[in-house]
């Protein structure tokens, strides 16, 4: 924008609250309280589940799989056997069916993996998923793998197709999967793999079902919760000489019913391993739980319903408390629980989730990550501190969301000093593209619960071009809730990509400051339930313009400031309410805004509306309607919007499109 400005005093932050001036790097989690492992009770709707490990694969360093790497959505089996058999990290969403070949085929998964099934529909068919020895910090998660058996081989003695394998690995975590109706074992765990857990899985349809071992060392530790093993024979699990063994709230059911008074069980420790069974349910099965002479085994509140057989105790095995905290859910509520709850789940691997900076060193480094044609939403999570950076968010990275994970939104600020006037290494100027500290282009961004600011001091450099913006978009369909935007001249630009072309902003909850057209583009852009701070530049007559509209002339909504405040440290009658930008004098940028129901400080002025580069602000599409406070009035240089046309201005009105848009439906 062209008026040069300048303000005088320091900022106030009353509203904003106090923003940190340093990265603020959060410290390490300890074993003890990584990981607490709290899930709702039965009655609960659904759960939100974490994507951070618990039990034993959240000790020792942790799991995270692919975090830190890129994020890649496979389709096919070469795609995933590229992603997951790259050296570098990945996180790799399976969407839809995969259909392996040749017949019982590995897929080789290396260090540093997250695999992921989008929602609850993704399949890995007569395939089988592989980790070599050394192999480390790897998450397989939401997955069906199915169907390499090979007919009339119920005992697996001719193939090795299992569905899961893994040799001398450390740090896995399997999840929310499904197994079943495979040419070996469903899962085998073997050869001293360390820190395993596996939690809220199926086995199913199937002979033997997870094994451990295999090996005369113990050195495995296991944590298996929340799984339920239907229709299987043996291996529910068989566990080999392993360190630690912690099974609780596991539910065994429909045991295969073959008549073997041997082979056919549900828990079984070996050698010398040391488990802990707490709180599971075992349904119509056949030694239900059972141990080696050699091996120690403590049982405690679990339930036994028509179950046969061995169901052996002795030694003193250990104390899991010792290792990570966890919540038991009772063993009566189990079947219901691991029913409903194991396996893949809809709400699984539609939001993929990476930290700042515990995962990712800056947050481009985790818009970085996020794939061009990204067709799921990212949510990157910010732990509270200073960024300072640029952050560039490209037309063709949808769905990302920001999300600040302190108390208040103070606690998390994106940051940088760039002006518009500021020079380029190739002699021209920044502008708004290169001073805004946070460019969104992709549709469907989200931010929560974090400020962006440009703390360009235009008090003390003399520059032609200060405008300097903390936030630019360009995108559709974006939200921003409980945000802060702060900066003084040319704040917030919400835009489209050309004039003709119509984008929808909705912001609400939030907090905007600034002083000379620091709300300005050609968006649809709505302000709810927000404070906005006009902010002074020390004139008794003129401190500037809260909004610059440009809107387009076939587009009838601009800019909705509704059910909000504004609020000034300016004099009384020094500031407009806005006033008509014409970008490189184009007429058919015609300004729409509408200030509704929305307190004015007594800084707004009596003629609040001002021409612009001689277009007159009469011709634009400017109206108030129910304004009230101290700079609010009724008078000639005042248009009112009247009660009809009001009632087709609401903020569905503006958001709505042709896409039924309601972003403000959580909100009313």
């Amino acid at each position: 924008m062209p008026l040069r400005n300048k303000r005088t005093g320091a900022r106030t932050w009353a509203t904003a609250g106090v923003l940190a001036s340093t990265l603020l790097v959060p410290a390490a989690p300890t074993a003890a309280t990584a990981v607490p492992h709290t899930e709702a009770g039965p009655s609960a709707a659904h759960r939100a589940w974490s994507d951070t490990a618990h039990g034993f694969a959240s000790l020792a360093g942790g799991t995270t799989g692919g975090q830190g790497g890129k994020v890649v959505t496979v389709t096919t089996q070469a795609d995933l056997a590229k992603y997951a058999g790259a050296a570098e990290p990945y996180i790799i969403r399976v969407a839809g069916t995969l259909a392996v070949e040749p017949f019982g085929h590995d897929i080789d998964v290396t260090s540093d993996k997250t695999i992921v099934g989008v929602g609850d529909t993704a399949e890995i068919v007569h395939g089988e998923l592989h980790l070599n020895p050394g192999t480390h910090n790897v998450i397989i998660r939401n997955l069906t793998i199915r169907d390499s058996y090979v007919e009339g081989d119920w005992d697996g003695k001719t193939t090795d197709f299992d569905a899961i394998q893994m040799d001398s690995v450390d740090h896995v975590w399997i999840d929310h999967n499904r197994l079943t109706h495979m040419g070996d074992g469903l899962l085998d765990i073997r050869k001293d793999s360390e820190y395993i857990t596996v939690s809220y899985n199926r086995f199913d349809n199937h002979n033997k079902a997870f094994g451990i071992g295999w090996t005369e060392n113990v050195k495995t530790q296991i944590t298996i919760d929340h799984n339920w093993f239907s229709g299987t024979k043996q291996r529910n699990p068989s566990a080999d000489n392993c360190a630690y063994a912690h099974l609780y709230n596991n539910y065994l059911s429909a045991q295969v019913a073959d008549g073997d008074p041997v082979w056919t069980y549900g828990n079984w420790a070996r050698g010398r391993t040391r488990m802990v069974i707490e709180n599971s349910y075992y349904e119509d099965v056949q030694h239900p739980y059972q141990a080696d002479a050699t091996a120690e085994l403590v049982q405690r509140g679990s339930v036994l319903k028509n179950t046969t057989g061995r169901t052996d105790a002795w030694g003193t095995a250990f104390d899991p408390r010792a290792f990570y905290p966890y919540t038991l859910d009772r063993a009566a509520d189990v079947p219901q629980l691991v029913s409903r709850y194991s396996g893949p789940q809809r709400n699984i691997g539609t939001d993929t989730v990476l930290r700042v900076p515990a995962q990712y060193a800056t947050v481009q480094a985790a818009v970085d990550a996020v794939p061009a044609g990204n067709d799921g939403r990212v949510t990157v999570r910010l732990a509270p501190g200073t960024y300072r950076e640029h952050v560039r968010i490209g037309k063709n990275q949808p769905y990302v969301s920001l999300v600040g994970t302190g108390k208040r939104r103070s606690d998390t600020l994106i940051v940088f000093d760039t002006p518009s006037g500021e020079l380029k290494p190739d002699g021209t100027t920044q502008g708004s593209w290169g001073s805004a500290t946070v460019v969104v282009e992709g549709h469907d961004f989200s931010a929560r619960n974090l400020t962006f600011s440009n703390d360009f001091d235009e008090a003390a450099v003399e520059l032609n071009g200060e405008q300097a913006l903390a936030v630019k978009t360009t995108g559709d369909r974006l939200t921003f809730e409980d945000t802060g935007f702060l900066g003084n001249q040319d704040t917030l630009m919400t835009d489209t990509p050309v004039l003709t072309q119509k984008a929808r902003v909705y912001i609400t909850d939030s907090y905007i400051e600034g002083d000379v057209d620091f709300i300005y583009g050609r968006a649809t852009t709505v302000i709810e339930d927000s404070v906005i701070k006009a902010l002074s530049r020390g004139s008794a007559t003129n401190n500037g313009y809260i909004t610059a509209a440009s809107t387009w002339k076939d587009n009838p909504y601009g800019f909705l400031i509704t059910r909000s405040r504004v609020i000034s440290d300016a004099p009384a009658d020094s500031f407009h309410l806005g006033r008509p930008w014409h970008p490189s004098g184009n007429p058919d940028a015609i300004g729409q805004v509408l200030i509704r129901e929305t307190e004015l400080p007594a800084a707004i002025k009596a003629t609040p509306w001002s021409d612009m580069s001689g277009f007159p602000w009469q011709e634009a599409r400017f109206s108030e309607y129910r304004t009230y406070g101290r700079g609010a009035a009724v008078t000639a240089d005042r248009p009112q919007m009247s009660a009809a046309d009001a009632a087709h201005h609401q903020v569905s009105d503006y958001l709505t499109g042709e896409d039924d848009w309601a972003p403000h439906g959580a909100h009313h």
